[in-house]
């Protein structure tokens, strides 16, 4: 992984806890028991989205700009003959936009009845989560975006003697509802 450490929201407040209909909700969409996460970095934040969702992952390609697209499409990329949209995750995020480095991928998504590409600043793993390590957005607090289905909290595995289950010891990841995220 690259540089850890918990990242603090300034907007991501603790909320009142919601009625059990909406957590039961929730909690079916980020899927009960063990859910797989594919770990990314856009910006200096920590994101993920269902590994069953990622179709695959590509180094960033040339990219045709598509006229008078919304501002956050960046335009069209030909995949095995097969037009792609590609997005700009940090224009639909509204993170502060710079060049894509080395690092950068594209993580072809399945949307709807279409596959669209997110360019993300780096790929870092797959995270596996426990339901007790995912907090379902409606308890996160007031200004969350729609495309935010939740707060992962994955254990980190230490050395003898320590606190794994301190939550100074979680890395924070933002999981993120694909089918929200590619909504246009």
């Amino acid at each position: 992984m690259s540089e850890g450490g918990v990242v603090k929201r300034d907007t991501v407040i603790p909320g009142a806890p919601g009625t059990a209909t909406r957590e039961r909700t929730a909690r079916a969409r980020l899927g009960e028991g063990l859910s797989e996460q594919l770990a990314f970095r856009v910006a200096n934040e920590r994101f993920a989205l269902p590994l069953s969702s990622v179709r695959e992952i590509l180094k960033l390609g040339p990219v045709t700009e598509v006229p008078r697209a919304p501002r956050d499409v960046l335009g069209i990329l030909s995949v095995r003959g097969r037009v792609t949209t590609i997005i700009d995750t940090r224009r639909r995020l509204r993170v502060p936009e710079s060049p894509p480095t080395p690092l950068a991928r594209l993580l072809l998504v399945e949307g709807h009845d279409e596959i669209i590409g997110l360019l993300v600043d780096e790929v870092l793993s797959v995270v596996r989560l426990a339901a007790e390590e995912i907090e379902p957005a409606q308890h996160v607090g007031s200004d969350v975006s729609d495309h935010v289905a939740g707060i992962g909290r994955p254990r980190i595995a230490r050395g003898k003697g320590s606190k794994a289950d301190d939550k100074s010891d979680r890395d924070m990841l933002i999981l993120l509802d694909p089918v929200a995220l590619l909504r246009r």
